[in-house]
């Protein structure tokens, strides 16, 4: 059985997605045991961290937009053929003792399937087809 997260984020108070809505397969080694909290976060900042340097590598090569393409571009505000020499650096264990730090830090909350998963070591309740939500909360001006 094969364990699919479709993952989305939004900003508390606001009503648009902080990203848009992307899946995620856990290999089956994972999907094999209780996984906690840390566990899944470590494996999905993991798997973004890669999945960016991928992208990040691709923008280097020049392509040919279809006409579709270039469409959705003037719609976004923003047309890309690649060239870019961007080489932005991303330690994968630094990123992923942030992500883990930050939740500590109650900079923002998790959900399964729109159950609250409150600490790192909490198991994480996962189905064949589970929705995971990071809530992301904004402090309060001045405090």
């Amino acid at each position: 059985m094969s364990t699919t997260l479709t993952i989305s984020g939004k900003v508390m108070g606001k009503t648009r997605p902080t990203f848009t809505d992307w899946e995620l397969t856990l290999p089956e080694a994972l999907e094999t045991t209780n996984l906690s909290l840390r566990s899944l976060l470590t494996h999905i900042v993991r798997a973004e961290v890669s999945a960016f340097k991928t992208r990040q590598s691709q923008r280097r090569l020049l392509r040919v937009l279809s006409p579709e393409q270039i469409q959705l571009g003037v719609e976004q505000g923003k047309i890309e053929s690649g060239g870019s020499e961007l080489d932005q650096k991303v330690e994968a264990d630094a990123a992923v003792e942030a992500a883990l730090q930050a939740f500590e830090d109650g900079l923002y909350f998790v959900f399964i399937d729109d159950e609250q998963i409150e600490t790192l070591d909490a198991i994480a309740p996962l189905t064949s087809n589970s929705q995971l939500l990071f809530l992301r909360l904004v402090p309060l001006v001045g405090g």
